[in-house]
């Protein structure tokens, strides 16, 4: 456990993912034994607006805590104002993004160009701070924009240890890299070596052996997992029984692995509607079967799904022959 103030953190997180950690993904991952998790990053001046999609990004369930929010954003004003927003609708955490890589977000100066953008860092995570009360605060980064040394996340971890953060999260890629080549976990110790406070370590966390081999080489607090979650709930639980020195646990079996994506798809359609759910579920549903023979296939039907039904009848049949 990771304590943050008043807050127990588990070791093992799901990282926020524009697009992909919603509601129905969050309580599917709780079934299979995810302990925390964030929400999709939110826009702070559109929060502080009162945007109504940025609004339905925060909807949330009474089963789906301890839960964390994070901002992204680079004026200082708003993003301040967007924290104390954050923490009076209840959220166990605030995280602020330094990750980001798309260039609608960094463009403006948001996300990972603000490794670049150290004084103006300060002032955000001065301001954020002024006007959180309670909840920990935490700061997720890349380990660099250009510069794959590590130096630009070391840089900011120390800003935000000086502004009284609680832990940072560090993606092992630059921002050049976006998702490609491998993560660096030593540049990851290097964040970890140069503060007190926890350090997280993000960046192909894909099983329960990824993960123990991050947290050898970097030696940090805990591992932040991202991508590797998307239709695999069972990771969390692998990550853990792999870190407690037990021996990973099997892949899921197809019935497995149909009766969570089934299970995900149907709280879709709970929170979203069927044609929003349907739409959305076209994506979801390769996920889960991704790996598996027949999958191109699947694909195909899938995408030309138009009624709830209908998918959920592709899904159960899948595989049957073989099953």
């Amino acid at each position: 456990m990771i304590q943050l103030k008043n807050l127990q953190l588990p070791s093992v997180l799901q990282s926020p993912l524009a697009g992909c950690t919603d509601l129905a993904f969050r309580l599917t991952a709780r079934a299979y034994g995810m302990k925390f998790a964030f929400l999709e990053m939110v826009s702070s001046e559109a929060l502080v607006r009162q945007n109504r999609k940025t609004l339905d990004l925060l909807k949330s369930t009474v089963e789906d805590r301890p839960l964390g929010a994070q901002l992204v954003g680079c004026d200082a004003d708003i993003m301040g104002e967007a924290a104390a927003i954050v923490e009076n609708l209840g959220f166990d955490l605030l995280d602020l993004n330094l990750g980001c890589p798309v260039a609608k977000i960094v463009s403006p100066g948001g996300g990972s160009k603000l490794l670049v953008e150290p004084e103006k860092t300060e002032k955000i995570f001065k301001k954020v701070m002024a006007n959180i009360k309670k909840i920990p605060v935490t700061v997720k980064m890349r380990k660099g924009y250009t510069d794959p040394s590590g130096d630009e996340a070391v840089r900011i971890a120390r800003i935000a240890e000086d502004a009284g953060f609680s832990a940072v999260t560090v993606h092992g890629r630059t921002r050049d890299q976006g998702y490609s080549g491998q993560a660096d976990w030593d540049a990851i110790g290097k964040v970890k070596r140069a503060v007190k406070i926890p350090v997280i370590g993000n960046g192909d966390v894909t099983s329960g052996a990824a993960a123990q081999k991050l947290m050898a080489i970097s030696g940090c607090d805990g591992v932040m997992i991202g991508r590797g979650a998307l239709g695999n709930p069972w990771i969390y639980q692998a990550v853990e029984t792999t870190l407690s020195g037990q021996a990973e646990p099997p892949p899921p079996t197809l019935r497995e692995l149909k009766d969570a994506l089934l299970r995900h798809i149907q709280l879709e359609i709970q929170f979203d509607g069927e044609r929003l759910a349907v739409l959305k579920a076209r994506r979801i549903a390769c996920w889960y079967f991704k790996s598996i023979p027949g999958a191109n296939e699947f694909r195909n039907r899938v995408n030309q799904t138009q009624t709830a039904q209908e998918l959920l009848d592709i899904v159960e049949n899948f595989g049957q022959n073989s099953a």
